[in-house]
């Protein structure tokens, strides 16, 4: 009973969201960037991508879409076909990571600078591989999607060839990041890439995509700490992982409500579609599974008080914007 009154506690704020998501429910309404900027819990200038023949951003405005805008012609469709006119994914990326090595620097030391640059970098590169992957599986699904129909894929600006040599370049530099670890490190990273591969295939044949983009997304909860100690410590990379995944899940799953009747109708999964109305419910659960998996990561790993209580600071402010 007390598991409950938790889960309908943390339900409240998400009940000022009105069921059953009716703003994310019409195709071709904009992205819901309020929300995904309040789930991610990062500041990245992402904005809705921009049609073609839409105006620019406004003078003195800078933004990710705008400094995409300004690169030659012909370079305009890779930067969009990696979403660097989005750049949130790759911070959703970077994120699991850079908790991962926080908690395994020794106690009262900063983080290794030089593992932060090198995770950044290779978020940046597999974040636009992954990219890639699911643009040249979802062609004829994005065809058929207001929203992703202007994909450089989707909308012929690019080929298939053009599409697979620019995804090489990307792996190829994304192995040179991870090159730069230790033995263990580079096992663990260079395993991930049958999950980042199969993703798009998930929305095909379950209606838990978003469970399995979380266990692609996140996998840097595990590699933060390997880089750091050349092995896991799993009492504290698996509740961070898990916790990571739930996140995941809260995130993609307000995001999927955006596609729902154009997914229907073309067949494709998503927990938003599963969940339904019902959808503060499981976001409510999922929230407190992953402040769970945060704290008996932290009791693991010997952290004092100010993790806690930075811990329930970030909670706080996730209900209040939520709400």
């Amino acid at each position: 009973m007390g598991l409950v009154r938790l889960i309908r506690r943390a339900a409240r704020p998400l009940g000022r969201f009105q069921a059953p998501f009716p703003g994310f429910g019409r195709a071709g309404v904009t992205c819901p960037a309020a929300a995904l900027r309040t789930l991610a819990g990062a500041s990245s200038g992402w904005e809705p991508p921009s049609r073609p023949g839409s105006k620019s951003s406004p003078a003195g405005t800078l933004s990710s879409a705008a400094l995409v805008q300004t690169a030659p012609l012909w370079l305009q469709p890779y930067l969009r076909l990696v979403r660097l006119d989005k750049p949130i994914g790759i911070w959703l990326l970077y994120l699991p990571c850079t908790w991962s090595i926080s908690l395994a620097a020794e106690p009262g030391c900063w983080p290794s600078w030089d593992l932060l640059l090198l995770f950044g970098a290779g978020s940046v590169l597999m974040r636009g591989a992954g990219c890639i992957i699911n643009d040249m599986w979802d062609v004829d699904y994005d065809k058929k999607v207001v929203r992703t129909a202007n994909r450089p894929l989707a909308s012929g600006e690019l080929t298939h060839f053009q599409a697979l040599v620019f995804l090489g370049t990307q792996l190829s530099l994304a192995l040179g990041v991870l090159l730069c670890l230790n033995y263990y490190s580079i096992i663990l990273g260079a395993s991930s890439l049958v999950l980042v591969v199969t993703y798009p295939l998930m929305k095909r044949i379950t209606y838990w995509p978003q469970l399995y983009l979380g266990l692609v997304f996140n996998w840097g909860a595990l590699l933060g700490w390997s880089a750091v100690h050349g092995s896991c410590n799993w009492s504290v990379c698996l509740p961070l992982y898990f916790s990571s995944i739930c996140w995941t899940l809260l995130y993609d799953t307000i995001y999927a409500h955006q596609d729902k009747r154009d997914d229907l109708a073309i067949g494709v999964k998503s927990t938003a579609l599963l969940f339904g109305e019902k959808t503060k419910y499981w976001l409510a659960g999922f929230s407190c599974t992953m402040l769970g998996g945060l704290t008996l990561a932290g009791i693991n790993c010997g952290q004092t008080f100010p993790y806690y209580a930075a811990l329930a600071t970030a909670a706080a402010c996730w209900g209040n914007q939520v709400g």
